[in-house]
Formats: C-alpha cells, structure tokens, sequence
C-alpha cells in the first residue's frame, strides 16, 4: 500500500511540474514543434518513454547477499485489468483529437483558402501522427510488460531448479553424517559447509544441522577422556577404548571414539571459521556468515573448543561438557547466551569477551582456571552456585547491570582486582576458599557479601563503594584487609567473624558504619580511619589488639557493651559526636592517651582492667 501511494505522488507530482514546464514554453517554439513530424515524433516518443519509465520505476528494498543460487522474484506482477486495454485505445484517440483540433485551432488566417487548406491538410497528418507515437508508446509498454513476465517467469524457474538442487544436495550431504566411516561424515560436513556459503538463506538450517551432530551422544577416548553423561551406565560396561555404536541400530558397524574425535573437531573449526568477522590484521573476513547465526550446543560434548574473536548470537550451552580447554578470548556475544550446568573440564578463557546480552553461567562447573579477565558484561552476569575450583580471573572486568555471584564456591584465587561494578553485585553466600582479591574494585551501587565465607585473606585494599556495602555475618579466615578503602553509603559488618586480622586502616565511612557483635579473634586494625557518620561497635570483641590510633568519629561512636581483651589504643582519636562506652570491658591495656572528645563521653559500667569506672569524661592513660 505504501508503495502505491508513493507512486501515485510521483506521479502527480511529475504532471504537475510537466504543466509548468509546458506553460513556460515560448510560443515559437510551439510553431516550430507543429512545423512537422521529424520534430514533433522524437519530442512525443521521448516523452512517452519518461512518463512509462517514471510510472515503472520503483525501488527494491530488500539487499540481497551474494548467492550461487537463483533468488527468489521479489514480488509478482499482477495481470493487468481486463479494462486497461479499452482505456488506452480510448486514451490514444482522445489524444488524437485533442492534437488534431489544437493544430487545426492554430492555423493562422493568412494567406489564399488553397494555402490554409494545405496548411490544415498538414496539421491533420501531424496530429494523426502524435497519435501513431502515442499508439506507439502504448504498445511498447505492453511490450516491456510481457518481457517482464517472461524475464520473471524464467527467474522462478531458476530459483525452483535451485532450490532442487540446494535440497538435494543438503540431503545428501545430511545422509553423508550418518556414515560409520569418519571419510564419508567428513566429507558430508565440508558439503553442508560449502552449501551454506553459497546459499546464505540456507545457512542457519545447515548450522542447526552442525550443532545437532555436536549434540549426539560421544564418549572420548580414553586417554583423552573426562567422564560425561553421554554413556549411559551398563550392568556389564565395555572399555572405556572400545569402539562405540553410531547409532542405537546394532546392526551398524562400532564408530572408532577416535575418528569421530577428528569429525567433531572438524565441525567446531566449520563453525568457528564461519563466526569471526574479522581477520587477524582488523579487515573485514570472507568467510563470515553474518552475526544473526545462532548456535544451540545443548548437552554437547566439545573438544578443545577454540571460538577466540568469534561473534556468536543468541548462543546456547546449557549442561554442555568443554573437553580440553574453551578459548572465547576477544568474543562478542550478542543477544542471549547461556552457559547453566555447563562443565568445563580444562582451562577456559574469555579475557576481553563482550556479553551485549544476559550472560548465565548458574550451576557451571569450572575444574581449572577460568579468566574473565578485562571482560564486559553489558546485560546481567548470573553465576550464582557455579563452582570455580581453580583460579577465576575477572581483573579489570565490567559488570554495567546486575553481576550475581550468591553461592558460588572459589577454591582456588577469586581475583576481581580493579572490577568495575555499575549495577548490584550479590556475592551473599558465596565460599572463597583461597585468596579473594577485590582491591581497588568499584561497587557504584549495593554491593552485597552477606554471609559470605572467605578462608583464605581477603584483599578489598583500595575499593570504592559508593552506595550500601554488606557484609553482615562474614566469616574471614584469614587477613581482612580493607585499607584504603571508601564506603560512601551505609557499611554492614554486623556479627562478621574476623579470624584473621582485620585491616581497616586508612578506611573512610561516609555514612553509618555498623559492626555491632562483629568478632575480632586476632588483631583488628582502625590506624586513621574516618568515620563521617555513626559508627557502631556494640557487643564486639576484640581479642587481639584493637588500634583507634588517630581515627576520627565525626558522629556517634557506639561502643557499648564491647569487649577488649587485649591491649585498645584510641591514642590521638579524635571523637567529634558522642561517645558511648558503657558497659565496655578492657581486660587489657586501655590507651586513650592524646585523645579529643568534643561531644559527650560516657564510660558508664564500663570495667577497666578489673576495675570498675563509673566516673564521666575521658579516662587517661
């Protein structure tokens, strides 16, 4: 309907500005058009082709791709209505007449009757011939018409005859895969491969067909082989070396677990040549099949997997078992892609991938180092009970929405150094076994470590949090070091256990910081921490040495109720709200030598090395 109307304005538009043009005609040059036919032909034919081509001209908005095969006609050519032919010969003669008469009109009264009779004898053979060009343009019309549907015609023969051809060899190739000879299933690969080059409508149907082959059931050879749930158990199991059935035919030959290693490597090299849009030097690749390919690797068995600058679209990998290492380094992804369940058997690298999309790796299992390292996640990143049991590198990567890593278990190094985290980042219940290292990361919204386990240190050195931060019901094993930190919102560490020691030195809280009934096993270390809003140490006890020395309470500083077992230095704090350590009990050591307290400061309850003080203001040293 659109393009009707579009036609039908260039239409009016061109008579509209052809009336113009013919009104701004000299009138000599009227005289001289009507002088004669070899004038007034060439003018109406020329004419004609304009306005016939005008009125056929339309533009073709579908860009085809290069095929080997015939294309499909874009549209069809409607028959014409059985009312068009009369309307012409009616249209020819009204044009007819009306030249005539207009050239009889312009005969000027000049001159003897026998001149002005050869004069009109003259204007009437030009008008007829206005008339034959007209009839003339018509018919070439009707002409070009009938080669468009003949032209057409043969271009839907083509496509039909290609499209034979296309299906037959696809099922060719297709019956090829189902070979017990590696020879022939290689070759029904390369077949579908070369296929889908040429034809590029065909290409997803044939890339569904490649990942479906990946899909079936495969045992890998048993000196290059992780246990997976392909091999369903047997009462009585055959060696892990022997020969497996193709199909579940037992009439067909065993299908050697080698050779089909070298198909399926075969299939995932098709697929990774055909995925990158670029070559190693930056120009653009010729063998690239487009970024709306989509893979569906379900509960595949892939070998050695190198997808390193691929553009994958829309991928999925769920409960698929990664043999032998997984490169997707410099990939982008686009669209949807998911990883749930899947199990990486060796070392898996996405270092600088970019997620476009939902990235979900829920329940992986990561049995070697995993390196996320510069990676961006433009959509949310789900990892939430993944198990990463060697290094997980995510250095420097970029988390812009919501990064979720609740129950994770680290065993190994969990290194988010120099992370950026724009969206919320939920690690509430994850396990760090070994070093967890988050220093200089940046949470610009809630970061969320609620109960969180980390046995081995703990590096937040240098972070930023620039909204609430918690961390309630940690247990550190290990050193804590937050120093340098900045936590400018609210600051959980209700009931954190530090086993370790805690490190907080150089810490700045801009608002309310809570570490009510936290547990301090071993040294605890607040050297020049500022505190903007109230911080809150009720019930906490500090085993180890509690060091205040030079830290600043510019609001409320709770204290009440806790516990000093060892030596408390507050020397040279500074206390700007009030202070409130009733109730406190200093078994140790209590030095607030140099201290200022500007507020009000009560000590009421509060036991001193056995001793207990009743007594307002500071205590000295």
């Amino acid at each position: 309907m659109t393009r009707r109307v579009s036609v039908a304005l260039m239409a009016a538009g061109g008579v509209v500005l052809l009336s113009v043009a013919l009104m701004l005609v000299p009138w000599p040059w009227w005289k001289v058009m009507a002088s004669g036919w070899p004038v007034l032909v060439p003018v109406a034919v020329g004419v004609a082709v304009l306005v016939a081509g005008g009125l056929l001209w339309r533009r073709d908005g579908v860009k085809h791709e290069v095929s080997a095969a015939p294309t499909l006609p874009d549209r069809q050519v409607r028959p014409l209505r059985s009312w068009v032919i009369p309307v012409g010969v009616v249209l020819v003669g009204v044009v007819t007449w009306a030249a005539v008469a207009w050239l009889q009109g312009s005969v000027p009264a000049v001159g003897d009757q026998v001149e002005r009779a050869k004069v009109r004898i003259e204007s009437i053979r030009t008008g007829l011939t206005i008339g034959a060009a007209v009839t003339a343009a018509f018919a070439l019309l009707l002409a070009f018409r009938r080669q468009q549907l003949a032209e057409r015609t043969q271009q839907a023969t083509e496509y039909d005859a290609g499209e034979k051809r296309v299906t037959e060899l696809y099922v060719n190739a297709a019956d090829q895969l189902g070979s017990d000879k590696a020879p022939v299933r290689l070759a029904g690969l390369y077949a579908l491969e070369r296929l889908a080059h040429d034809n590029p409508i065909h290409r997803q149907s044939i890339v569904e067909v490649i990942c479906a082959y990946l899909r079936m059931p495969y045992t890998p050879p048993d000196d290059q082989r992780t246990p997976t749930p392909a091999a369903p158990p047997t009462d009585d199991p055959a060696p892990a070396a022997t020969p497996t059935a193709a199909s579940g035919d037992s009439d067909k030959p065993a299908v050697d677990p080698r050779e089909e290693r070298q198909v399926r490597l075969a299939a995932q090299r098709i697929l990774a040549r055909h995925l990158r849009p670029t070559t190693p030097e930056g120009k653009p690749h010729p063998m690239y099949w487009g970024p709306k390919v989509t893979l569906d690797l379900t509960e595949a068995v892939l070998i050695d997997l190198d997808l390193n600058g691929c553009h994958l679209h829309n991928t999925t990998f769920t409960k698929t078992h990664f043999n032998g290492d997984a490169r997707f380094n410099e990939a982008t992804f686009s669209g949807y892609v998911g990883f749930d369940e899947a199990t990486f058997n060796g070392y898996v690298g996405f270092d600088e991938a970019t997620f476009s999309g939902e990235a979900r790796f829920t329940r992986a299992t990561f049995s070697r180092d995993a390196g996320f390292g510069e990676a961006t996640f433009n959509g949310d990143a789900w990892f939430g009970g993944a198990t990463f049991s060697g290094v997980a590198g995510f250095t420097r990567a970029t988390f812009s929405r919501v990064a979720g890593f609740g129950g994770v278990a680290f065993s190994g190094v969990a290194g988010f150094g120099g992370a950026t985290f724009s969206g919320v980042a939920r690690f509430g219940g994850a396990t760090f076994s070994g070093i967890a290292r988050f220093g200089g990361a940046t949470f610009s919204r809630e970061a969320r470590f609620d109960r969180a386990t980390f046995s081995g240190d703990a590096g937040f050195g240098g972070a930023t949090f620039s909204r609430e931060a918690g961390f309630d019901r940690v247990t550190f094993s290990g050193v804590a070091g937050f120093g340098g930190a900045t936590f400018r919102g609210d600051a959980g560490f209700d009931r954190v256990t530090f086993s370790g020691v805690a490190g907080f030195g150089g810490v700045t809280f801009s608002r309310e910081a809570r570490f009510d009934r936290a547990t301090f096993s071993s040294d605890a270390g607040f050297v020049e921490v500022t505190f903007s809003g109230d911080a809150w140490f009720g019930g906490v006890a500090f085993s180890g040495v509690a060091e205040f020395g030079g830290a600043t309470f510019s609001g409320v500083a709770g204290f009440g109720g806790a516990t000093f077992s060892g030596v408390a230095r507050f020397g040279g704090a500074t206390f700007n709200g009030d202070a409130w350590f009733g109730g406190a009990t200093f078994s140790g050591v209590a030095r607030f030598g140099g201290a200022t307290f500007s507020g009000t400061v009560s000590f009421e309850g509060a036991t001193l090395d056995g001793v207990r003080y009743d007594g307002p203001g500071p205590v000295a040293e």
